[in-house]
């Protein structure tokens, strides 16, 4: 039995992960309140993330991880960081979404200890995050690289925004949008997968060269996504009253905040890939 695994700043990491996800959607099972698509994300989240995180410590405990197919730096840095984008998110939209005030009942209260163990359990993938995070001059894993954990915020952040998505059909500048944030998903999606299924190998050309041109090309689509998606959704259309959880002007504005989110991240992304090839 490899130790280490548990009793490590890494190991108690994941193992509060572990026990804090657990407690928190046991919680939430105990309410019996988490109908709806909000609901079922959140707990979604919390049971994904302790089952992944518990299976990723019994590999290491038993040190079975090496028979895997697979580089298990990039997929253990790639989990950690989509952990803490999920657990995050949940965090946020379940008390927004079930806990009312004022908070007096016993249902509530258990909704309010379940969001507090969800907060703890994003910093605890956080940890995870920055520990497993590559050292500089350090790219034997790919993923563990600021790079690498911008392709997985890249990615989760389009999943976000397609979940937003609606009522885009007939209007040529939201179905630009729409195709680059698909475009830009698809690639990011592919370079997480060859790279953690250690394929990108067999890609015949530079790598290194080919990842920062993407970075180029995805920066510049995103751009013009930033500037089309707020011009075509809201010319000549005000906010309705009242304007609901489901209304499209909030769906619409919450899609134009995060093409700002993934335009910054590939930018930032363009600028480390350029260092880590060229300087």
């Amino acid at each position: 039995l490899n130790l280490r695994a548990l009793t490590s700043w890494l190991g108690i990491a994941r193992l509060l992960a572990v026990v804090l996800s657990c407690l928190a959607f046991s919680l939430v099972a105990s309410t019996g309140r988490f109908g709806g698509p909000y609901g079922t994300w959140c707990m979604f989240t919390w049971c994904f993330c302790f089952i992944v995180t518990l299976l990723v410590l019994l590999l290491e405990l038993l040190e079975l991880y090496p028979l895997l197919p697979l580089s298990w730096d990039d997929f253990t840095s790639a989990f950690s960081m989509l952990a803490a984008l999920m657990v995050f998110t949940s965090s946020v939209v379940f008390p927004a979404t079930f806990i009312s005030s004022p908070c007096s009942s016993s249902q509530c209260a258990r909704q309010a200890v379940a969001t507090t163990a969800s907060c703890l359990c994003f910093l605890a993938y956080a940890l995870e995050v920055s520990l497993t995070r590559a050292k500089p001059g350090d790219i034997s894993s790919f993923l563990s690289t600021v790079p690498g954990l911008l392709k997985v915020f890249e990615a989760y952040v389009a999943c976000l925004i397609f979940s937003l998505l609606e009522g885009y059909s007939g209007e040529p500048g939201l179905m630009w949008c729409v195709a680059v944030y698909s475009i830009c998903f698809i690639f990011t999606l592919l370079i997480i997968i060859f790279t953690i299924g250690r394929c990108l190998t067999y890609i015949p050309c530079p790598l290194e060269k080919m990842l920062v041109g993407y970075n180029f090309l995805a920066l510049l689509m995103y751009l013009t996504a930033t500037v089309l998606w707020p011009l075509y959704s809201f010319r000549g259309r005000s906010r309705p009253d009242p304007c609901g959880a489901n209304c499209w002007w909030n769906k619409r504005l919450g899609v134009t905040f995060l093409t700002i989110f993934n335009l910054i991240a590939y930018l930032v992304d363009l600028v480390y890939s350029t260092r880590m090839v060229f300087v």
